[in-house]
């Protein structure tokens, strides 16, 4: 599982790049909300074509452990998002406001393919 632990921290990389792409390019032409849109979409998409590439290069011996990987990166990145979100002074009530989907805000989506795709490509790739 170590290796599927150091897999994590591109995934890290590409949320930083997906989020200054958006925070440098389209924000200011879209307004905040459709920009969190697009980019919790594109971030998917990157996502996709990285953990298909992870699970084809590192197959998961089983479907259990295909399961454990997306839990693992689940708490990776759920930790990361809150442990820095605090750290940097941001609020919990202002952090889970992301994840408010009456309001438009999808980025649910972000942890939920997080924890589901290495089982989705493990499927796809048997």
């Amino acid at each position: 599982m170590f290796k599927y632990f150091l897999c994590w921290f591109p995934m890290l990389l590409i949320a930083i790049f997906n989020g200054a792409f958006r925070d440098l390019w389209y924000k200011k032409y879209t307004g905040e909300l459709l920009a969190h849109q697009i980019s919790t979409i594109s971030l998917i998409v990157l996502f996709a074509f990285y953990v298909h590439f992870i699970v084809k290069k590192l197959p998961p011996q089983s479907a259990v452990q295909s399961i454990l990987i997306g839990l693992l990166w689940l708490l990776l990145t759920l930790c990361f998002e809150f442990g820095f979100g605090l750290a940097r002074g941001n609020k919990i009530s202002s952090l889970l406001a992301d994840y408010n989907i009456l309001k438009g805000r999808i980025w649910i989506l972000i942890p939920i393919w997080t924890t589901i795709a290495p089982y989705i490509f493990y499927r796809f790739n048997k």
